[in-house]
């Protein structure tokens, strides 16, 4: 694997642009992809919010600092993008998010991309009862298993904080998932 810190440079640099953002790319498009659908739940969405992200990560990369890792940075703007994606889709459908969410869910069945059954549809519907960012903390620890630390950079709270909501949401989908 590329080390970040040499990536970085050759994406800030003129002659290696190009082909360092193919690597980065290469190394981040599966990883982010499935962060994205976590959030989206749909292919096509999940490929346009990727594909936005990109964009987003191509015009911004001389603004990265370097405070966080390249990574963590990547995923801060993949995670809004998906959530400025679903904001507009409510708006749009004149609905709230978590109805968009809920639309999304349902559309899962008819997904060709979606190789869950049942009980996985019925673990995205616990999910959508969670408030966004409990969302966001459960998917990004269960789905993806990213570390407290790195979501501690990604979304800019407390590993503590972090930790206690996951817990919570775990038991909310518990509940959810043992009712009636």
């Amino acid at each position: 694997m590329t080390d970040e810190v040499q990536l970085l440079e050759q994406l800030k640099s003129e002659t290696h642009r190009e082909s360092a953002f193919r690597a980065l790319i290469t190394l981040y498009k599966e990883r982010l992809y499935w962060h994205i659908r976590n959030i989206v739940k749909s292919h096509e969405d999940a490929d346009d919010v990727l594909q936005n992200t990109f964009i987003k990560i191509y015009k911004n990369i001389n603004n990265f600092k370097g405070d966080s890792k390249l990574y963590s940075w990547m995923y801060r703007i993949a995670t809004n993008e998906s959530i400025t994606f679903i904001n507009k889709n409510a708006k749009r459908l004149q609905v709230t998010s978590e109805e968009v969410q809920q639309l999304a869910i349902n559309n899962l069945t008819s997904d060709v991309y979606f190789e869950g059954g049942e009980i996985q549809i019925k673990l995205q519907e616990a999910i959508n009862t969670l408030p966004p960012k409990q969302q966001l903390i459960f998917n990004m620890k269960y789905f993806e298993d990213i570390k407290y630390k790195d979501m501690s950079d990604i979304l800019e709270t407390s590993e503590g904080a972090l930790k206690a909501s996951y817990h919570i949401a775990v038991k909310k989908i518990e509940s959810y998932l043992t009712k009636d």
